[in-house]
């Protein structure tokens, strides 16, 4: 889905890791929440309460779930699922663009 219809868009930025990291809440009629946003190059350490799906719109990362040693690659078009009350570690090389899906 290329654009959403019906939302209301939360004007204030969410705003991470001197605004390397940034998004905007997208809510849907029925409640539910996406955040759209962008990540420039560099390291970080999200916590997440609730389960979450990233989509990678643009661009490339590096992915280590929680309980997993690996990095997983991703790039545009892909996607991955982070369970709640969790912590994961994303490494990023150029911009990324994304999108992620508040499951619960």
């Amino acid at each position: 889905m290329s654009e959403f219809k019906g939302v209301t868009v939360t004007r204030e930025a969410n705003v991470y890791f001197d605004g390397k990291v940034t998004s905007r809440a997208v809510t849907f009629p029925d409640g539910t929440v996406k955040t759209l946003g962008i990540m420039l190059p560099g390291e970080y350490e999200f916590g997440t309460d609730k389960s979450e799906i990233m989509e990678i719109m643009r661009g490339e990362l590096s992915v280590r779930l929680p309980g997993g040693d690996a990095w997983t690659d991703v790039s545009g078009g892909q996607s991955f699922d982070v369970p709640g009350k969790s912590k994961f570690q994303i490494r990023v090389t150029g911009v990324v663009d994304y999108c992620c899906s508040y499951v619960d």
